[in-house]
């Protein structure tokens, strides 16, 4: 699996290419391209041009989950495609792939939405669209995780003011549900890719390793949504994490630097930044 980082909140030194508070990936496995998350602009369209990678030959597109800035910048892809037939070039139909709450309204005031600025009707003018709760193989060895088991008691979180808006008009107080991630096989173990960790990154191995029946985690890259966590999920967290033995931690996007620094105490933290390219 090739992982190239097309979005995230830092840049590296001698890539001169744009950050932003947001994550987006592409991946290369198993003979297809995927798109994880679109950031929070076209910051990723721009990026991915200068590095002179196409996006118009993508197989999925995977939406962790909905928040505007892993969401933000389907409105741009769509219009990169609409430019693309426009002007007669090659373009593939890529399915999108993401849980079924992915596209229903945010509230978090002082925002009206901060979820998708594309409805779920608008997607599906532009994508074949999967939306899934339960796991779905996208190649053979990488999986869309869907809806995530959350069994420790240490990642539960009180959503406070946040509110999910239900199509019957139900309004919820939000708990992320629609929160997901990708587990690829690898020969050394599983990669586990994650936007931001919402469901927790504890729950998110776990269920991980339930659905691909594999223990091993030799890899973690993505948000781990933690920002301010608490002493006690901090070192629980940290605790878990180190038990696992990982030969890497790409922790990015929404860790905080404090958070980074106690995590290296555990496991082998490694930078993350717009423009790194990783293979597993």
């Amino acid at each position: 699996m090739k992982l190239t980082v097309l979005v995230d909140n830092n840049t590296l030194t001698d890539h001169y290419l744009t950050g932003e508070p947001g994550l987006s990936f592409l991946i290369e496995t198993g003979g297809r391209k995927i798109l994880f998350d679109t950031g929070y602009s076209d910051a990723f369209i721009r990026n991915a041009q200068q590095m002179g990678t196409r996006l118009l030959d993508l197989d999925y597109v995977v939406v962790s989950h909905g928040h505007l800035d892993h969401t933000g910048g389907l409105v741009h892809l769509v219009k990169h495609f609409t430019d693309a037939v426009i002007e007669k070039r090659q373009l593939k139909n890529p399915e999108l792939v993401a849980h079924p709450w992915c596209f229903y309204p945010k509230q978090k005031p002082p925002l009206g939405n901060s979820g998708s600025l594309l409805t779920e009707a608008e997607a599906g003018l532009r994508f074949s669209l999967r939306l899934s709760r339960s796991p779905l193989w996208l190649t053979n060895d990488l999986v869309f995780l869907g809806e995530i088991e959350r069994t420790f008691d240490f990642e539960r979180t009180d959503p406070g003011n946040r509110k999910i808006v239900i199509p019957d008009g139900r309004i919820e107080r939000d708990q992320i549900r629609d929160d997901s991630a990708l587990a690829c096989r690898t020969p050394d173990g599983l990669v586990i890719v994650t936007g931001c960790s919402h469901a927790g990154i504890c729950n998110i191995v776990e269920y991980a390793r339930k659905v691909c029946d594999d223990n091993r985690v030799c890899d973690i890259i993505g948000g781990l949504h933690l920002l301010d966590p608490g002493a006690e999920r901090l070192e629980k967290t940290c605790r878990y994490l180190g038990s696992l033995e990982l030969s890497a931690l790409h922790a990015c996007h929404c860790t905080s630097l404090s958070a980074k620094i106690a995590l290296a105490g555990y496991c082998p933290v490694q930078e993350v930044g717009t423009g790194m390219k990783i293979e597993w």
